[in-house]
Parts: structure tokens; C-alpha cells; sequence
């Protein structure tokens, strides 16, 4: 993963209350947090009993629902 260099903003009592990231981090960020919630979906679908389908199946319907 990408060093990821933040800034601050703080509010008037020097308290943080937001963050600024290069785009690329940003990017690089939201795909890892896409990836993670692909796998979270596939763990739930597979803890259950149901029918069991292949990983990519259970991807493109979590993708449809979205």
C-alpha cells in the first residue's frame, strides 16, 4: 500500500475535523475498502446454509445490488 501522507483541517480549537489525502491515496483506499466488502459478502454467503454458488457469481449479484 501507498504511504499515505494527511493533512488536517482543525476547527478553532485545534481539534481535527477533517482529513485531506492525495487522489491516489484516496483511490487506492476505496478500492481496498471495495475489495474488503467483496470478501466480508463472501464469508456471510458462505457461513450461511444456503445453496452455495462460485465466488465470481456471488460478486457480479453483491455488484447488481448495489
Amino acid at each position: 500500500m501507498l504511504p499515505i501522507k494527511e493533512q488536517y483541517i482543525i476547527d478553532e480549537n485545534g481539534q481535527r475535523v477533517s482529513v485531506v489525502l492525495e487522489i491516489g491515496a484516496y483511490q487506492k483506499l476505496l478500492e481496498e475498502l471495495e475489495e474488503l466488502e467483496s470478501i466480508r459478502a463472501y464469508d456471510q454467503a458462505k457461513s450461511r446454509d444456503d445453496e452455495t454458488i462460485p465466488f465470481e457469481q456471488a460478486v457480479e449479484e453483491i455488484e447488481r445490488e448495489r
